[in-house]
C-alpha cells in the first residue's frame, strides 16, 4: 500500500450556491476517469440542488486505456488476485469517502455511492462494508463482486437500486438480477430496471430514474 496515488478528480456543485448537505460520489468504469461521470452532476443536481459532486480518479493507471484509469484489474481470471487488489482499493476508497465527508462537515448518512460498471462494483463492495450505511448505493450496468464473501463481511445496509441495459455486450444484464438476489438474500433493500435496447452506457431513462432515487434516499 506504499506509493499510491492521492484520488483526484472533477467535483460540481452545489448548484444552490451554499455548504453541501448533501454527497454523492461518482465512481467512474474501467479505462475511464472521473470526467467520465461528472456529466451526470448537473442531472442530479436538479433533484439534490444542495449537493456536492465528486468524481475522483481511479489509483492506478489502465494499460488497456492509458488516458483512462482503472479500480482493479477486471481482465484478471484469478479469483483471489482479484479479490485482493479489490480489498486494497476498496481501502484506499474508504480513506477518501472518509476526507471527503470530513472536509465538508458531512457523515454518512449524507452520502450517496454511485458507479458505472467498475465503479458499481466497487460502491456495492465498500457501501455495504462501511461501519455506519450510507443514504444509497446506485449502480449501473455493474455486477456483485465476489458475492460468496458478502454475508460474512456485511455491516451496512443502505437500498440499493441497480440499472442495466438489456443488450449490455459487456456485463449482461443477468449479473444485475443475480447482484440485486445475492443482496436481497443478505438484507439489502433492492429496486432494480432493465433499460431496453441500451448497450453498456447510461441513457436518459437510466438518468431519471437515478435522479429520483437520489431524492427518495435524502428524503
Amino acid at each position: 500500500m506504499n506509493d499510491i496515488p492521492a484520488l483526484t478528480g472533477p467535483r460540481f456543485g452545489p448548484v444552490s450556491g451554499g455548504a453541501p448537505k448533501r454527497m454523492v460520489i461518482l465512481l467512474h468504469g474501467y479505462g475511464a476517469n472521473g470526467d467520465d461521470l461528472i456529466g451526470l452532476a448537473p442531472a442530479f443536481a436538479q433533484v439534490l440542488p444542495d449537493a456536492v459532486f465528486v468524481a475522483p480518479n481511479a489509483p492506478w493507471r489502465c494499460e488497456m486505456s492509458p488516458m483512462g484509469y482503472q479500480w482493479f484489474d477486471v481482465w484478471d481470471q484469478n479469483t483471489a488476485d482479484r479479490l485482493r487488489q479489490l480489498r486494497e482499493t476498496a481501502e484506499i476508497a474508504d480513506a477518501f469517502i472518509d476526507a471527503a465527508l470530513e472536509e465538508h462537515g458531512l457523515a454518512d448518512k449524507d452520502l450517496v455511492l454511485c458507479g458505472f460498471s467498475q465503479g458499481t462494483m466497487l460502491s456495492l463492495h465498500v457501501g455495504l462494508r462501511r461501519p455506519r450505511p450510507c443514504a444509497g448505493i446506485l449502480g449501473y450496468s455493474g455486477r456483485l463482486e465476489a458475492p460468496e464473501t458478502l454475508a460474512g463481511e456485511i455491516v451496512s445496509r443502505p437500498p440499493a437500486m441497480l440499472i442495466h441495459g438489456e443488450q449490455d455486450e459487456l456485463l449482461a444484464v443477468a449479473l444485475m438480477d443475480a447482484a440485486a438476489a445475492r443482496l436481497r438474500e443478505c438484507g439489502v433493500k433492492v429496486e432494480t430496471h432493465r433499460c431496453p435496447g441500451l448497450g453498456h452506457g447510461i441513457d436518459p431513462d437510466g438518468i431519471r430514474l437515478g435522479a429520483g432515487f437520489l431524492s427518495v434516499c435524502f428524503a
